[in-house]
């Protein structure tokens, strides 16, 4: 069992896609709210933090994306046709070089 989730809240396109992959069964209801959850481990868990120094996780441990980072994720879960996609989606979604100034080459 995960630590961690994405919860990815549903308006109708979403939750008619969801349903047409086949899905329904991993809709919850948060906060009256129907939406999904992605699971992920610890270590996803601070790759995302690292990518999205801004991420609240609140007391189930569970966060919302940005929304540019939550379309990318559900494309995947659209492509994919399961939640279980962290291990792929991570490196979309976490890139450990943002940011940062490229390196001058060093030549002898």
């Amino acid at each position: 069992m995960a630590n961690y989730f994405i919860n990815i809240f549903l308006d109708d396109d979403k939750k008619k896609t969801i349903e047409a992959i086949g899905l329904t069964d991993k809709i919850v209801e948060i906060d009256g709210k129907k939406a999904v959850q992605v699971e992920m481990t610890p270590k996803e868990q601070k790759k995302l933090l690292k990518g999205f120094p801004d991420l609240t996780f609140d007391a189930a441990n569970a966060c919302v994306l940005p929304e540019e980072a939550e379309n990318k994720l559900c494309g995947i879960i659209n492509d994919m046709k399961t939640l279980d996609v962290m291990k792929f989606a991570i490196m979309k979604l976490y890139n450990p070089l943002a940011g940062k100034a490229p390196r001058a080459a060093r030549f002898s």
